[in-house]
């Protein structure tokens, strides 16, 4: 113990100012890690530019003069749905025909819009932002995000340790003028971005949350049985990981980790028509039945899985029955050549026909 006075007092001081040194060294790292992110995401928001479809999207010369040259629309439609036909397209126009764009030349692949501000075709297009002047889509759409995750922490932090010498300018603690104004207008400006940019992320969160893009929640996809607003929807972590990727080490970081090329997206439709018994699976779920039924999903997707394996080593394929407004979705069985690429996704197609295998009744009907 100490007993001098003196010692007492300097190491009380010693503490305090230790204490004091230790807490700006730690608002300063904190500040300094949100600046960083914020400028971060920032840039790459900015320049990391679109990516516009393949070249197998594309209209070959050939097709090009012959679709130009045919003035009858549904002509014109056929033409597209033959091109299409070997495409990975499964969303639709609103009159059920090919998205076809008349300026890029090419077939729309699913999620893909053009922008008009670009001039280009953007896959999975999310809208043209003026804030970063640059189109936000699959490759800059988890950048945007996180930009607008830090710029929110960024300025509550800085609401957050300005407010207290707000607090001292209203009491009249402050003497000096000139920083009445700067605190004042600080304190106003952090709070005005972070009320509008709370919403703008919780917007944006929920979209991710559906797996919809800003267009997509305006106007629905439409697809083959018509328009489905939650025709991406696979769930809730799934939807996540689209955006963000598999690896969550990555999650905060401005790094590309977004599934896919931005050509494919997988569909709720796909997985259902490959077993329409997983369609009960929101049943459960909506009747607060998950913990059981859980190693029954598991069992029927190995039951689809294998009858899938049958179905491909006995080379039958699957083509739907010519579209009829009373027979939708109902298939029959026809022997032929499989698709290897096709087959490997759990779908089978000949050369003439990439089109959705269809219900696991039917691919088990081929087995005898």
């Amino acid at each position: 113990t100490v007993s001098n006075p003196v010692e007492k007092e300097v190491i009380t001081l010693f503490l305090f100012f230790s204490f004091l040194v230790l807490f700006l060294v730690a608002y300063l790292v904190v500040f300094h890690i949100l600046f960083v992110l914020f400028v971060w995401t920032y840039w790459k928001s900015v320049f990391t530019l679109p990516i516009q479809p393949g070249k197998k999207f594309h209209m070959s010369y050939a097709d090009q003069e012959r679709y130009e040259s045919e003035e009858r629309p549904e002509v014109q439609r056929q033409i597209l749905a033959e091109i299409a036909r070997k495409l990975p397209v499964y969303t639709r126009t609103g009159n059920g025909g090919i998205r076809f764009c008349d300026r890029c030349q090419l077939i729309k692949p699913d999620r893909c819009h053009h922008c008009s501000v670009c001039a280009m075709c953007v896959l999975k297009m999310d809208h043209h932002c003026p804030w970063v002047n640059n189109c936000i889509g699959f490759s800059n759409y988890k950048f945007f995000l996180l930009f607008l995750a830090y710029s929110l922490l960024y300025c509550l932090y800085i609401a957050a340790t300005v407010f207290k010498y707000f607090i001292k300018y209203w009491t009249g603690e402050l003497t000096n003028g000139r920083s009445k104004f700067h605190i004042l207008f600080l304190l106003f400006v952090a709070i005005m971005f972070f009320v509008s940019l709370m919403f703008l992320f919780g917007y944006h969160c929920w979209l991710v949350s559906r797996n919809r893009s800003t267009l997509e929640a305006f106007s629905a996809p439409v697809f083959q049985n018509g328009p489905d607003k939650n025709g991406f929807n696979l769930g809730f972590v799934k939807n996540l990981q689209q955006v963000f990727g598999e690896e969550k080490k990555l999650w905060l970081l401005p790094i590309a980790s977004s599934q896919g090329d931005g050509h494919f997206f997988p569909m709720r439709a796909l997985s259902e028509a490959r077993n329409p018994l997983l369609t009960n699976e929101e049943q459960w779920e909506e009747d607060g039945l998950d913990e059981e039924p859980q190693g029954i999903f598991h069992a029927l997707i190995l039951i689809q899985r294998l009858s899938t394996i049958v179905s491909v080593c006995k080379g039958c394929i699957i083509k739907p029955l010519p579209s009829h407004p009373s027979i939708p979705g109902v298939g029959f069985i026809t022997p032929g050549p499989i698709n290897t690429k096709d087959a490997a996704l759990g779908l089978a197609s000949d050369s003439s026909s990439s089109w959705l295998c269809l219900t696991l009744p039917v691919l088990l009907a081929c087995v005898p």
